[in-house]
């Protein structure tokens, strides 16, 4: 694997484990909470171009930017960090892997971070065979009594 790459998991993860932080610990908004990563991780790039390759500067606030829309999920639907760095860590995997397909299309790195966070949600529902989560209980009941309804009429 590539050094430049795994820099770039690692900032993924830790981008939105710092968002997350910043909105549960630090009482910040969602929204200023991603703001604040993005503009550290911009502004840092820009003051210091010499040090980091190209490739890393063009990619590094894309990555930061991005892995920070994971950390805006309440803390209701995740409330650990690690699962959060995680995220981080498969939205830059998603990111780099279907760049091109997302060309042209505003949200891109919305689309990436959003599906990054699902498939992090599915992980104990595939770990675990029987048990569901009250979500999908709830789901399977509401369609079960909708098709007694519809077969009782």
């Amino acid at each position: 694997m590539d050094l430049e790459f795994l820099l770039l998991l690692i900032i993924g993860g830790g981008s939105a484990v710092a968002t997350f932080v910043l909105q549960i610990k630090w009482k910040q908004s969602p929204v200023r909470s991603s703001a604040i990563v993005g503009v550290i991780a911009s502004v840092s790039v820009l003051l210091f171009p010499k040090i980091l390759s190209t490739y890393l500067t063009e990619n590094i606030p894309l990555v930061c930017f991005g892995a920070s829309f994971i950390g805006m999920v309440s803390s209701k639907v995740v409330s650990n960090h690690f699962l959060i760095g995680i995220s981080g860590v498969i939205f830059t995997i998603i990111y780099f892997n279907t760049s091109t397909y997302f060309n042209g299309f505003g949200g891109g790195l919305g689309s990436a971070a959003c599906i990054a966070l699902l498939v992090t949600l599915s992980i104990p529902i595939l770990k675990k065979n029987r048990r569901i989560s009250n979500g999908f209980l709830l789901l399977r009941r509401q369609m079960r009594s909708r098709m007694k309804k519809k077969n009782n009429k």
